[in-house]
């Protein structure tokens, strides 16, 4: 892959023309599917799981700071989703942002991440709930 293949990207006036084209993805999850998700990542080990194994076994009662810091983390990485979303009108989330600033590799290498996100998402939480439920 050459240098200017890496780094090509297509101008926000662009991408926004393109929203209603045949090749666009399609907003498929709308706001309370995505509330869901996020909430089921967070609550699925952070709440039920992990809190009492780490308050039990390392942290004692500094394990409710810690969750307060790891809430406040969270809610400043929804605020960068919001800006992302504000600034590049179109569907994407933090790929089409990368894709129009960054270029067409650091976008590849963002998508994959993302989907690597939610692999590990679904992996903790399934680990969490098998071992509650042992």
């Amino acid at each position: 892959m050459s240098l200017a293949k890496f780094l090509r990207h297509k101008s926000v006036e662009q991408l926004q023309a393109e929203v209603g084209l045949r090749t666009d993805f399609r907003r498929v999850l709308g706001l309370w599917q995505l509330t869901a998700i996020g909430i089921g990542g967070i609550i699925g080990v952070g709440i039920f799981v992990l809190a009492g194994q780490q308050a039990a076994l390392n942290a004692g009662p500094a394990v409710a700071l810690s969750f307060i810091i790891a809430g406040f983390g969270s809610a400043c990485a929804a605020l960068c989703y919001a800006e992302f979303a504000g600034l590049i009108p179109v569907t994407g989330s933090a790929y089409t942002y990368g894709y129009a600033v960054l270029g067409e590799g650091a976008a590849w290498i963002i998508g994959w991440d993302l989907l690597l996100e939610y692999a590990l998402v679904v992996a903790v939480v399934a680990i969490g709930w098998s071992g509650y439920v042992q």
